[in-house]
C-alpha cells in the first residue's frame, strides 16, 4: 500500500472521545462519466472531492483514497493495494491511517453533503449502541459510504471478510457492512450521488436556484481564497443595502471591502467582521439622517420664502 500526505499535514490525530477520523473513497473509475476525473468535476465552483472534504473539515484526520491531488485542505493520501482493487479494499487502506474511535466514511462524489449531516451521523452513533449511522436515498437504500462507524466493529468485519475471501480485493460494500448493526438516517438530498453528467448538471442548476445560490457563492469564494472564516452574511447584506441606498449604489461594494480589510487589520475572526460591520453600517446611518436631514431642511425653508406657495 502507497501512502503519502499532503504538505502542511492533517492536523492533530490524537484518539479522543469527541474526536472522529474521515475516510473518503475518491479513486474509482467513473465508467458511467466516459472515465472522467469525477472527483475533480466542478459544482457551483468547488470540485465534488473538495465539498465533501468542506463537510468533514470537524476530522482531526482527514485520509483520502487516491492519487494526490491538490485539495482545498491539507489531508493524507493513500491507496488500496492493488489499485483498483475496489471500495472494501479502499476503505481498508483509509482506516489503517485512522487512530479515531469513530470514523466518517464518505465517497467523494456528494455534491450536498454538509457539515451538519456529518455531526448528525455522529450524534446519532454517539446516542445508541449501533455499531454504524448510515445514510439511506429517497427509495430508501442504505449509503454506507454516507455513514459514520465505530472503528473497532469497522476493523472486526475487514479483517473477518479479508480472512474469509484470502484477502478483499472485489468484494461489495454490503458484505461488509452486512455484519454490522447499523441505525439509519433518512437524508434524499445529502446522500445524491453524481454518477452521470445528467446527475452533474441537475446538481449545477439546484445550487443556482434563488435559495440556495448565495450561499453556495459564498462558500465558493471561501474555498477559492482558502478562508475558513464563517461570518454573519445577513449583517454584511443589510451594511450593502444601507450604503447602496443611503450614500451610493457604489458604496456597497466597497465598503463591504473595507470591512474585510479592516478585521484583517484587526487580526481577523468574525468578531472583528462583526464590530468593523457594526461601525460601518452606523456610519452609513448617520449620513443617510444626515442627508434625510438637510432634504427637510431645505423644503422648510422654501416654504418660508417670500411668495412662498
Amino acid at each position: 500500500m502507497t501512502e503519502y500526505e499532503s504538505p502542511g499535514g492533517p492536523g492533530a490525530d490524537q484518539p479522543g472521545a469527541d474526536q472522529y477520523d474521515a475516510v473518503v473513497l475518491a479513486g474509482g473509475t467513473a465508467r458511467r462519466l466516459g472515465g472522467a476525473d469525477k472527483p475533480g468535476v466542478r459544482v457551483g465552483g468547488r470540485t465534488l472531492l473538495d465539498r465533501v472534504l468542506s463537510a468533514c473539515s470537524g476530522a482531526a484526520t482527514t485520509v483520502v483514497v487516491a492519487d494526490p491531488r491538490p485539495t482545498a485542505r491539507p489531508v493524507l493520501w493513500t491507496r488500496e493495494d492493488p489499485v483498483g482493487a475496489g471500495p472494501v479494499a479502499a476503505l481498508d487502506a483509509g482506516l489503517r491511517r485512522s487512530t479515531a474511535g469513530r470514523v466518517v466514511v464518505l465517497c467523494a462524489d456528494l455534491p450536498f453533503l454538509e457539515e451538519k449531516t456529518v455531526r448528525r451521523l455522529l450524534g446519532a452513533l454517539g446516542a445508541g449502541r449501533a455499531e454504524g449511522v448510515v445514510l439511506t436515498d429517497p427509495e430508501g437504500r442504505d449509503q454506507p459510504l454516507v455513514a459514520a462507524y465505530r472503528s473497532a466493529p469497522l476493523r472486526r468485519e475487514l479483517a473477518r471478510l479479508a480472512c474469509d475471501h484470502d484477502g478483499l480485493t472485489g468484494l461489495p460494500l454490503r458484505r461488509l457492512v452486512a455484519g454490522l448493526d447499523l441505525t439509519r438516517v433518512p437524508d434524499p438530498l445529502a446522500s445524491f450521488d453524481c454518477d452521470t453528467w445528467e446527475d452533474i448538471a441537475a446538481a449545477r442548476s439546484r445550487i443556482r436556484e434563488h435559495g440556495h445560490v448565495l450561499d453556495e457563492w459564498i462558500s465558493a469564494v471561501k474555498n477559492e481564497l482558502g478562508i475558513g472564516l464563517d461570518v454573519d452574511t445577513a449583517a454584511l447584506l443589510d451594511l450593502a443595502r444601507d450604503a447602496a441606498h443611503g450614500v451610493a449604489r457604489p458604496a456597497a461594494p466597497l465598503t463591504t471591502f473595507l470591512v474585510g480589510y479592516a478585521a484583517g487589520q484587526a487580526g481577523g475572526g468574525p468578531e472583528a467582521v462583526a464590530e468593523a460591520a457594526r461601525k460601518a453600517l452606523a456610519l452609513a446611518l448617520r449620513w443617510a439622517d444626515e442627508d434625510a436631514g438637510n432634504t427637510e431642511n431645505a423644503e422648510s425653508s422654501a416654504g418660508t420664502e417670500p411668495g412662498a406657495g
